[in-house]
Formats: structure tokens, C-alpha cells, sequence
């Protein structure tokens, strides 16, 4: 099993201030549309299959590999991505909320397994330690946040 979470502040020093509503409109366009935010070339193909009240379902090319997602929203607060095809089993989230001291901060947290590898071996192992590197998903919270800035500036968000 994979678990894997990072933390970043929404609003770090010297960085244009995004407000809670900015952010929530950043991650239901990159839910909607990975290309957008994730580097050139790497997410060539992002398509909503299905729409409901409660979730849509995308079916993506994320580096060369097709998966199809689940994705449900708990307003202003949480996206949370469902793995339902693809090399990876189980769930990614991320969740925009306030810490102890009212800063707003943007976490990201997965539960997930590899389908048809061991539980535990090498491969997830592999995986376990590229999330949690600097290149791992605090990486993309970075990357994600400074893209809704850009889409801000740009006036597409």
C-alpha cells in the first residue's frame, strides 16, 4: 500500500494572494482538464466521459499511460480523484483547508496500490519514494498553485 501526503501554504511570502474560492476554481478546472496544469506533453489526452450531481468520470493519457477516473467534489474543500483504470488502485485527494492559524494551505494525500504487483514490493516501494520526494507530489501542489496564478493573471480562471 502507498500512502503518501504533503502540505503547502496557499499564500507563502512575496506570491500573489489567492483566495479560498480562486484555488477551489484551480482544482475543479485541473480535475477537468490535466492538461492544463501538468507539464507540456505529459497529459495528452483528457476527456469527461460522464457527468452526474455528485461526480463526473474522466478517462485520460497521463504519460503514456490511459486511465479512467472517478472524481467527486465536496464543495470549496476537497477533490478527490478515484482510480477506476489504470496502474493505480484506489484514491488521491486533494483538500484546500485552514490551519490553527487561519492560513489557508492546500494537502494532498493518496491511498493506492499498484494493480497486479506485489503489496509492498518493489514497485510500490519505487512509487512510495518518488511521492515523497521533492520531485513527489509536494511538487505538484506547487505547480498546481502556480499555474491557478498564472490562469488568474491570464484572466481564464
Amino acid at each position: 500500500m502507498i500512502y503518501a501526503t504533503a502540505i503547502v501554504p496557499v499564500n507563502p511570502e512575496g506570491e500573489t494572494k489567492l483566495t479560498r474560492e480562486q484555488v477551489w476554481s484551480g482544482l475543479q478546472l485541473k480535475a477537468r482538464d490535466a492538461r492544463l496544469f501538468l507539464p507540456p506533453g505529459l497529459c495528452t489526452r483528457c476527456d469527461v466521459m460522464e457527468e452526474s450531481s455528485t461526480h463526473f468520470v474522466r478517462e485520460a493519457t497521463i504519460g503514456g499511460v490511459d486511465l479512467r477516473e472517478i472524481i467527486t467534489f465536496e464543495p470549496q474543500s476537497k477533490v478527490t480523484f478515484f482510480q477506476a483504470t489504470g496502474p493505480r488502485e484506489g484514491a488521491i485527494i486533494n483538500e484546500l483547508f485552514e490551519d490553527e492559524a487561519g492560513a489557508l494551505q492546500l494537502r494532498f494525500y493518496c491511498y493506492l496500490g499498484l494493480r497486479g504487483k506485489q503489496p509492498n514490493g518493489p514497485e510500490e516501494q519505487a512509487e512510495q519514494t518518488q511521492f515523497d520526494s521533492d520531485n513527489g507530489y509536494k511538487a505538484a501542489l506547487l505547480s498546481t498553485l502556480k499555474r491557478t496564478r498564472e490562469l488568474l493573471a491570464e484572466g481564464r480562471l
